[in-house]
This record gives structure tokens, sequence and C-alpha cells, in this order.
């Protein structure tokens, strides 16, 4: 209902900072599943924002080019928040499920030092809350302890793991940024069948969401052993579409590409909430989503400069920073696999 373009700024504002249910959702899950049924579970939850993904853009369209649609679509829009909100105050909760489980996965020896400082930082929070009397005091509270948080998360021994999450968006990000120019200027493509090869894509990728179950039972449940690999293919795979020759190459690597990633960012936000603590869940997956959201901000530029050299640029630099993100791994390899051997003799 926005008559100007500063009122259409201002809307944005808490669409911006509210319309996160896929991370809430994500780390709800995370309370109420076990730890090794958490990357099958998720998997299916990305499969349904897939194919969410898959349909939104296709109706929005429609409704778009009929008369008033942006208006019509916006609303549609609305309601749908509205019926989800619904649904969400008519779902069963179980708070001694939520409070059991939580206890039963928290009694685990994977603490990180993120987790053990928050804890300590909250402690001090409450014992000095008494001393604040003013509402707006009492508002700095919880957001000195969310800023320490991250800061906490920022500087524990996450940080490789989130440094491999920014690099692999940035790298994917990269591969998407020109797809639909490069091919065109590459092999003489048109949009329509662009178009269709990235809902083809897309596609597979919400396939792929439920194919984790036998994927994880395979590895064993070693989500570490499975981003590796599942990193590894995907810079194979982007480094296949900057050197191909030919359409079917581009149509190969984008099959195998819609697996490896869907593989590779279930397990990233899986090892993030195994390697933080339950505690910490709700806290990890936003900061992973701003991380990710970091990596949107500094692909369009890099892929811009990379550009100007050679439509095979963008893909070109997503290589390198794939292999500097395999490269971390390897070097954290026995860290983390001790760390997994440590918590499955102590379960």
């Amino acid at each position: 209902m926005s008559t100007s373009v500063c009122l259409f700024a201002i809307a944005r504002i808490p669409v911006g900072i509210f319309k996160h249910t896929l991370s809430i959702s994500k780390a709800l899950l995370s309370d109420l599943v076990s730890e090794k049924e958490r990357p099958l579970v998720i998997g299916h939850f990305n499969a349904a924002s897939s194919v969410g993904f898959i349909l939104g853009p296709v109706v929005g369209g429609y409704f778009t080019e009929l008369e008033s649609g942006f208006y019509l679509t916006s609303f549609i829009c609305s309601f749908i928040f509205i019926l989800n909100a619904g649904l969400v105050w008519m779902l069963p909760w179980s708070e001694e499920h939520t409070d059991s489980n939580e206890n039963e996965q928290t009694t685990s020896n994977s603490k990180v030092t993120a987790k053990a400082n928050y804890d300590l930082q909250v402690q001090s929070l409450s014992n000095g809350a008494m001393k604040y009397d003013t509402p707006l005091q009492s508002l700095w509270i919880p957001v000195v302890s969310v800023l320490k948080r991250i800061k906490s998360i920022a500087c524990s021994d996450l940080w490789d793991i989130f440094l491999v999450r920014l690099l692999m968006s940035v790298a994917v990000m990269l591969y998407y940024s020109n797809f639909v120019l490069a091919i065109e200027e590459r092999f003489g493509v048109k949009p329509k069948l662009t178009g269709y090869l990235i809902s083809y894509s897309s596609t597979l990728g919400a396939l792929a969401g439920f194919l984790l179950g036998p994927i994880t039972r395979l590895y064993q449940h070693n989500s570490y052993a499975l981003l590796l690999h599942s990193t590894v293919l995907t810079c194979v795979l982007i480094m296949l579409y900057s050197t191909a020759f030919s359409i079917w190459t581009v149509i190969l690597s984008s099959t195998f590409l819609a697996f490896s990633t869907t593989v590779g960012r279930t397990c990233i936000t899986d090892l993030e909430l195994t390697l933080g603590g339950n505690q910490a869940s709700g806290m990890l997956i936003g900061v992973g989503q701003s991380v990710t959201s970091v990596g949107r901000i500094i692909a369009p530029l890099l892929s811009g400069i990379a550009q100007e050299f050679s439509p095979c640029g963008p893909p070109s630099l997503g290589v390198g920073l794939a292999l500097v993100a395999i490269l971390i791994m390897l070097m954290n390899t026995p860290r983390y696999c001790s760390d997994r051997n440590a918590k499955l003799k102590s379960e």
C-alpha cells in the first residue's frame, strides 16, 4: 500500500528483520530431533523450501503480469505469512518433549569455547540485571548479551567452519552470478532454454534433500567427511563448467552440482550445530545465515570484476575460493575427527 519510495523503503525494514522464518524453523528442528536424525530432517526441510523456490517465481511471475499484479502478489504473500502464523499457533507443542530432548543432547561432550563463554556472560549479565531499573536499560541487557554471544561464536573454534561457509557461498554465487549471460555468449543458448535449465537444477536440488538419509547412513553420520567430499565435488563441477566446450557439459555439471550444493548446505548447518552445542542453536544458525548474506554482498562485486576479463572469470574465481575452503578443511581434519570420536565414545 506504499504511495512513495520512502514508505516502500520503510516497509522493507520490518520485513528484513522478521522474514527469517526458515532460520527459526531450522533452529526449532535442531531442538526437536536427535542429532543422528538432524541431517535427514534438515534435508527434507531444505527440499520443501526448494519446492517453494521453484513454484514461487512461476506463480509470482504469472500474477505480476495481470492488471494490478504487483499488489495482488504482495497481498497473496502477506496472506501466506498470516496463514503460516495460524499454523504455528495451532501446532501441538510439547514442551516436555523439547526440554527432554535438549537435556539429552546437551549432556554430550561436544561443547566449544563459544558455549562456555556464553554461559559465563549470561550469568554475569543476570547477576547485574538488578542494577538496571529503567525500561531502556532493561532492554539493553539482551542486546549486549546477543552481541557478546555473536563475538564469542566468531572468536571460537568454529571460525574455520564459518570461513568455509563464506568461501563456498561466494564460490557457488559466482557460478550462478552470470550463468544466463555466460552460456548465451559462449554457446548461443536462448534465455527460455536457460530458464528451463535453472528450473531443472532447482528440481534436482529439491530431490537431493530426500536422498540425505541414505547418504548420511552411508557415511555413518559423519557430517564432516560428507561436507569435505561434497565441497570437493562442487569445486570439480564448477571447474568443469568454467572449461566446458559444449552445452551438454554445462547440463552435466549443473545436474550433479544441484546435489553437491544441497548436501553441502545441509552438512555445514549440521556441523555448526553439532560442534556449537544445542543451547546456541538459534544463534549459530543466525550467524551462519549472516555469513551467507555477507557472501551475497561480496559475490556480485567479485563477479563484475572477474567478468571484465572473461565470461568464465566468475566461475574460475569460484574454483579458487573452493580450493581454499578445501585446504582449510583438510588442515583441520584431525581436530574434527578427534572431536567426533570422543563424542561417539561418550554416547
